[in-house]
């Protein structure tokens, strides 16, 4: 059976203006791990330390309805089953795995270019000859992460996409991430020589590959960045 890992931000502090706290955005993975699910594949959880907590913005109704709704509620789901065994990155044996997928959040801007044994897992998934994808803010896994055969950053001269920087001007956080000091996955990408590919909207359904990296742009993109995964691994065989 193709296994599937998902990787967690560990960071669920305060970070919006109004007081709520980032973390992991929910359908960023519940959308991926439906649709995982759905193809007959083995699903894991991951985060650097094991532990993970919800963006609080990504548990209104804007993004929160219906039946994903029901299924974050329901605490005997599929999906919190498997929240509920979250790995700790270094525990990980990436050799059992065909597809890592970054979900996202804003948190993810906090840890994951710091997250090394996630960032391992990755290289070593993408050097197996398998695929490495990342949505929204998930692309700031690629910050210090680098391809075991070449020895240079992933995504260098590659094409990716994620989060706008118009997005964040629009969520009016742009000057707290300025604060922060933290990069943007424009700035990720101008920093290691990749080329970004805008949406038209910020808010469009939008998810590229190139080879075997493929990148969605929001919460939207979420099913068919994981969509496209698929079709990459099934035209490796």
């Amino acid at each position: 059976m193709t296994k599937v890992l998902i990787a967690l931000t560990c960071y669920n502090d305060t970070f919006y203006a109004d007081g709520t706290k980032t973390g992991v955005f929910v359908v960023e993975a519940l959308h991926p791990f439906n649709y995982y699910k759905e193809q007959g594949y083995d699903v894991d959880f991951v985060s650097e330390t094991g532990k993970y907590g919800f963006d609080e913005h990504s548990l209104s109704a804007d993004f929160l309805s219906g039946k994903d709704k029901e299924q974050f509620e329901d605490k005997n789901s599929a999906f919190n089953q498997a929240l509920a065994k979250t790995k700790v990155a270094a525990d990980v044996n990436p050799s059992t795995y065909k597809i890592f997928f970054a979900s996202a959040g804003h948190g993810t801007l906090f840890d994951y270019p710091t997250a090394k044994n996630l960032q391992k897992i990755a290289s070593d998934i993408y050097a197996n000859n398998g695929v490495v994808a990342a949505v929204c803010h998930g692309p700031a896994i690629f910050d210090g992460l680098t391809d075991k055969d070449t020895g240079k950053p992933l995504i260098q001269g590659k094409v990716i996409t994620g989060f706008t920087d118009i997005g964040e001007e629009i969520l009016g956080v742009a000057d707290i991430l300025k604060q922060k000091k933290l990069d943007t996955v424009e700035d990720i990408a101008k920093k290691y020589h990749a080329k970004y590919m805008a949406p038209i909207g910020p808010w469009d359904d939008f998810s590229i590959a190139d080879g075997r990296l493929v990148t969605g742009v929001n919460p939207a993109s979420a099913s068919s960045t994981a969509k496209r995964t698929v079709q990459v691994l099934n035209s490796l065989n």
